[in-house]
């Protein structure tokens, strides 16, 4: 019999550098949401990839950032959390936007940890070829890498390599997950997580990130579909009107998608119920971090 191989890697980097796309593109399905918009990402969320006979254990972390409020606080907490007890660590650049104030804050704050640590270029199938290459060199003139991977977690260009590399450098020991397991997140904030995604993919620059969802309720019906009760939490009167759209249309139409995604993704009819609260202040409220999956800062 073989022996089996099992190891975490944490994904970290600036926002919108691209984690989530590559964590997706690894496991080779969804398990993390992706936006445009940066910082989409807000808790710790572990994908589970299978490469031969290793189980690799992939943290997707927030976007690293110099935080402004307790929210942004909890993210990055969060952030480096998801980073204690690595096997390797793994910082995602976005090769088009190039060497930065955030990925060189962040490069200062790897030096001297003791896990192997590999550097990404994401999005190469947008950037410019030449000036990859010089990235790869000034920032490993910051910290030297154990390895530099260029890859398109988009296109999937690359993905298989790096895959591989991550598997190599994983220690023996037994599968911590079932071979059939994708993430550690339960069916239960993962429906939360969808619908949030919605949100930002349907309303983009119009409502900021003054916005988060509750699964009030999450039951499954004795015919085997799943009935779903969630409430999306805007700060502002204003926001739950460009939530609910011109009679109701766009609220239907977040609904709509996000149900026909989880409906895919379990394997199972949803019946997903959607309405709009004011909470002025949601995010200074401790119960509300907790359904979100992050710690209470200070």
């Amino acid at each position: 019999m073989m022996t089996q191989s099992c190891g975490l890697v944490a994904i970290v980097g600036a926002p919108n550098a691209g984690k989530s796309t590559l964590v997706n593109a690894l496991v080779g399905q969804k398990v993390a949401i992706v936006s445009p918009k940066a910082q989409t990402t807000r808790a710790r969320l572990m994908g589970v990839a299978i490469e031969d006979q290793t189980q690799l254990l992939l943290v997707d972390t927030p976007g690293i950032f110099e935080p402004k409020r307790r929210l942004d606080r909890a993210m990055v907490a969060a952030a480096w959390g998801g980073a204690e007890g690595a096997d390797v660590l793994a910082l995602v650049v976005d090769g088009k936007g190039g060497v930065g104030a955030k990925v060189t804050a962040i490069i200062e704050s790897l030096v001297g940890r003791p896990e192997p640590t590999y550097l990404i270029l994401n999005k190469v199938d947008v950037a410019d070829k030449p000036k990859l290459l010089l990235h790869a060199e000034r920032l490993n003139a910051l910290l030297p890498f154990t390895e530099t991977f260029f890859v398109s977690a988009g296109t999937g260009d690359g993905v298989a390599e790096l895959k591989t590399a991550f598997a190599a450098a994983m220690p023996e020991g037994p599968w911590h997950y079932p071979e059939d397991q994708v993430s550690d997140a339960s069916e239960r904030s993962l429906a939360a997580e969808v619908t949030r995604e919605q949100l930002y993919l349907q309303l983009h620059a119009e409502l900021p990130y003054a916005s988060t969802i509750e699964t009030e309720t999450y039951a499954e019906r004795d015919d085997g579909s799943v009935e779903i009760h969630q409430q999306i939490l805007v700060e502002r009167p204003t926001q739950r009107a460009i939530v609910l759209g011109k009679g109701g249309a766009r609220i239907r139409e977040i609904g709509a998608r996000a149900r026909a995604e989880l409906a895919g993704i379990m394997g199972k009819p949803v019946h997903l119920y959607l309405h709009v609260k004011v909470k002025p202040g949601w995010d200074e409220d401790r119960e509300t971090y907790r359904d979100i999956g992050l710690d209470w800062v200070e």
